[in-house]
């Protein structure tokens, strides 16, 4: 028996303290102090260890890269919904037709506020060994899931307006099936969904430049979007998601907010272009570009910081 229903506590919680409206509520500049630059690399490094060995879902690997992250969920103060922030899934597998578990790891913030809520997401599985050579995953997605933990612990000692729900889920790789199974079977109700923040690929770009797919299919959304971009000192580019791209240059299915637009969700996807690590063995702490890193996961958090100030808005 689940614990009591995340929208009848925000419920609770909004008869208290009532809706905000009004202006755009924009988040200072505070690259500086939004993440703790040495943990973000000590994660990132951990979940793209040899050790984990691609963190293919179904493996050891990719069972100690979740109890990396369940450990990390566990000390941040976040809650689970029910009693394990664990929530087993299985799918066949389009490959061979075998039937796969994956897990994914979910925990909430609660907010001060109203019945809206934010959900966060990151992949952290990657596609494992082949040929005998470890394919780590650094970038994809092991960035993503070390910012999903900056995140938490971020928001976590600094209560949000909006309650904000983080997921690190499983089986992106095999055709976004953790992120399936999450809207099949959710843990709350879907319609408290405003937007979906996604990461996948957040830390190697030479150009210094991280890509926001999104607002092409929910304008309302470009304004926050532009927001964040007059503060970072990265380029912050909304693209990718525009009106007939080529396939290779659509990236509105291209990870799991793909599986919450398919409900109509609306979503924000942070990553950086294709590089020449992507999928290759070659994708290693190594070749990321960490000043950059550290600033697009600030970048995205402070996404979310003006979502939660302005979601009464949407």
């Amino acid at each position: 028996m689940r614990i009591l229903s995340l929208v009848l506590l925000l419920a609770v919680a909004a008869c208290f303290t009532g809706g905000r409206s009004g202006p755009l509520v924009i988040a200072e500049p505070r690259e500086d102090v939004l993440v703790d630059s040495a943990m973000l690399m000590a994660d990132i490094g951990a979940l793209a260890a040899d050790s984990m060995k691609g963190r293919a879902t179904g493996t050891e690997g990719n069972a100690m890269a979740r109890r990396y992250i369940l450990s990390a969920f566990q000390r941040s103060g976040v809650q689970p919904f029910g009693n394990s922030f664990e929530r087993p899934f299985t799918f066949t597998s389009r490959r061979d037709s075998t039937e796969v578990s994956g897990v994914n790891v979910v925990g909430w913030v609660a907010g001060e506020t109203s019945d809206k809520v934010i959900l966060v997401t990151a992949h952290y599985d990657h596609v494992g060994v082949r040929n005998g050579e470890s394919y780590n995953g650094a970038d994809d997605n092991a960035s993503g899931s070390a910012a999903l933990l900056a995140m938490i612990q971020h928001f976590a000692y600094a209560m949000p307006h909006h309650t904000i729900v983080f997921a690190a889920l499983d089986a992106e790789e095999m055709g976004l099936q953790g992120a399936r199974a999450f809207v099949n079977d959710p843990p709350f109700d879907l319609a408290a969904i405003s937007v979906v923040v996604n990461m996948d690929m957040l830390s190697r770009s030479e150009s210094g430049e991280l890509y926001v797919a999104g607002t092409s299919h929910y304008p309302q959304l470009a304004q926050y979007v532009d927001s964040v971009a007059a503060l970072t000192s990265i380029k912050l580019t909304k693209g990718h998601d525009t009106p007939n791209p080529t396939p290779r240059d659509d990236w509105t299915n291209q990870s799991d907010h793909g599986a919450f637009h398919a409900k109509g969700i609306p979503f924000l996807y942070f990553g950086v272009e294709d590089h020449p690590g992507y999928h290759k063995p070659t994708d290693d702490v190594s070749d990321i570009t960490p000043g950059f890193y550290i600033r697009a996961a600030s970048a995205v958090i402070m996404a979310v910081e003006v979502l939660d100030r302005n979601l009464a808005r949407l």
